[in-house]
């Protein structure tokens, strides 16, 4: 086990500990982002517990900023984790400042070392109106078909590349510019903009499902990237 004491110099955390918690800054903002405004995300590092905070994002929830102390209860985390040795105690509930009732989860963050170098914290603010926190799930009608972004959610790769290919398929159906001729071509165009071939079972299934050659896919691949990498 080891002591608190120990978390708060410097010559605790290795070099790369800096760019291992930086990593969890861009995960504060994606699921900021996901969950939306009444949900703050803080990353704390350990290296110094008076100004802790190195990453919030919608602080407006509990008033702090970057450099903010870390709180009672974070320290209280980290005394579970040093006795117990769970890293991810249960959820738990609290208020902020405004009295606003908060529902709050934390982990604890592990250098190269394996001793705790930062804390991951989610707070859910519970007294909006549930009006306001469902919004944020979901689109007005007129934003539907801006906002809705189609993602294949498959078992294998089998299913990713066909269920990819049947949509590129429908596109190119639909495109009146696009002759029968071309139709082969502008599919598996679709397809190298998706990335699709980057799966190794890809060209092969996308030929046979085609009818054509696996080397008639790679000769519409090498005729394709010159005019991806242009519109780049």
């Amino acid at each position: 086990m080891f002591d608190l004491k120990d978390l708060t110099t410097v010559e605790g955390l290795f070099e790369d500990d800096d760019d291992r918690l930086a990593n969890y800054f861009r995960i504060a903002e994606t699921v900021a982002d996901l969950i939306g405004p009444h949900c703050e995300v803080v990353v704390h590092s350990l290296k110094n517990f008076e100004t802790s905070v190195a990453k919030i994002v919608n602080g407006h929830m509990t008033g702090r900023q970057v450099g903010s102390p870390i709180t009672d209860m974070g320290l209280r985390m980290l005394r579970i984790y040093q006795e117990t040795g769970n890293l991810t105690p249960k959820a738990y509930f609290t208020h902020n400042a405004d009295g606003q009732l908060l529902k709050s989860a934390t982990t604890v963050i592990l250098g190269t070392s394996g001793k705790p170098i930062g804390l991951f914290c989610l707070n859910i603010n519970l007294s909006l109106p549930f009006s306001e926190i469902i919004k944020t799930f979901s689109p007005d009608a007129a934003e539907v078909a801006a906002k809705i972004t189609p993602e294949r959610f498959s078992p294998n790769a089998t299913e990713v590349i066909l269920g990819a290919l049947e949509q590129a398929a429908k596109d190119v159906a639909a495109d009146p510019s696009v002759t029968q001729k071309a139709k082969n071509k502008a599919i598996t165009k679709l397809l190298l903009e998706q990335d699709i071939f980057e799966f190794k079972e890809a060209t092969v299934l996308v030929a046979e499902n085609l009818g054509i050659t696996r080397h008639a896919i790679y000769k519409y691949i090498r005729e394709s990237k010159p005019q991806l990498t242009n519109k780049e």
